[in-house]
């Protein structure tokens, strides 16, 4: 793209397009707020942390960061990574090992499966959202599980590719009853929904039941790189055995100040109005794209296609048409099961909802 991210992009050498494809769900990534903090940051801090954390490259607006996250996330504690999946991968691979078992929900983003197989511990996978085969695993890995080791489960808040969000309040009764430890991982969440947009483990009211609350900065929030919040504990643990934190550079200052500054932003009566609108934008999606049965608060409407080739001519249609929305296949989502994953933001128009309305109406 030859443009900054935004409701339109101009792909090099093209003709600008509306933007129903990206995860900028509050439109902060070119917000002039954000804009000022990484400047400041710029002048006070320059542009690289020239070490890893634990050598000499944690800086104040990474422990500032880390603190104003566990603040605006309720929790003792909170660790940054230089991305989201930086942040799974040495999660996992931190908590779990031979002696624990895992148990994850078959659409769990990729960079949990990941961490999952890498960390050596047993695996399960259960049917996306089926809570009776969850309790089936969970009765299984309690039979099985020796005195020193770990039952985790690990589910998404909003799922990537459906839109869909957890039952997070069942999920936290079941391994509260087989006493596993949970994460969450919130990235699609945080931001867009909760009190303050703490995401929709604090707006179902169980953010204090869970053990480990991930999410990005790339996202809502504008920003990037990763976090996860917990106890003090587990965070000192995390920070002595996470190899993707231990043995990488520490993120740019520019980054964890224009994240500190994201957070204070949704965090606040602009926070509300721009989720506010967002919410606005979701439900005229959902109505355009055939979806109003979704509910929650989820700005990923799918269109499912059925074969990627079909798929691959649907996306080419809509650009020819002025749309950006990219074709998403196999392996990203089973076979069979093409779609277009459309995303709204706070920026899109009225404008452009006519504009996609009348390509799909006419494709």
């Amino acid at each position: 793209m030859a443009s900054p991210q935004g409701r339109s992009l101009t792909p090099q050498g093209g003709r600008p397009m509306v933007n129903f494809a990206s995860n900028d769900y509050l439109g902060l990534a070119t917000h002039p707020t954000l804009k000022c903090a990484a400047s400041d940051a710029a002048d006070r801090w320059g542009t690289g942390s020239g070490a890893s954390r634990l050598v000499c490259g944690t800086l104040l607006p990474h422990v500032t960061l880390e603190s104003r996250l566990a603040e605006f996330k309720q929790a003792e504690a909170a660790l940054t990574f230089s991305s989201g999946y930086a942040c799974a991968v040495g999660t996992l691979g931190a908590l779990a090992g031979k002696d624990d078992i895992l148990i994850l929900d078959k659409l769990c983003h990729a960079s949990l499966v990941d961490g999952a197989r890498l960390c050596g511990a047993t695996l399960r996978v259960f049917p996306h959202n089926h809570l009776d085969k969850l309790e089936s695993h969970l009765k299984w890995a309690q039979s099985k599980i020796q005195a020193n080791g770990r039952i985790i489960v690990a589910v998404e808040s909003i799922y990537s590719m459906d839109g869909d969000t957890a039952p997070l309040e069942a999920i936290v009764t079941l391994k509260e009853q087989y006493k596993a430890l949970l994460l969450v991982d919130e990235a699609h969440s945080i931001g867009i929904c909760g009190p303050g947009g703490r995401g929709l483990a604090a707006a179902l009211g169980v953010a204090s039941s869970i053990d480990f609350q991930m999410g990005t900065l790339s996202k809502a929030l504008g920003g990037s790189g990763g976090y996860l919040c917990a106890s003090r504990k587990w965070i000192d643990l995390l920070i002595n055995r996470a190899r993707s934190f231990i043995y990488s550079t520490a993120p740019s200052p520019i980054s964890a100040a224009v994240a500190t500054a994201a957070i204070d932003l949704v965090d606040s009566e602009e926070g509300d109005t721009l989720r506010s609108q967002l919410q606005s934008n979701i439900t005229r999606l959902r109505a355009l794209t055939g979806n109003s049965e979704l509910t929650g608060p989820s700005a990923i409407v799918p269109l499912i296609v059925g074969e990627s080739d079909a798929a691959l001519s649907l996306s080419d249609a809509l650009a020819k048409r002025g749309i950006l929305a990219p074709a998403i296949r196999y392996p990203t989502v089973p076979k069979g099961s093409a779609r277009i994953r459309f995303t709204t933001t706070t920026a899109h128009t009225d404008e452009d909802f006519v504009l996609l309305q009348d390509a799909l109406t006419c494709r």
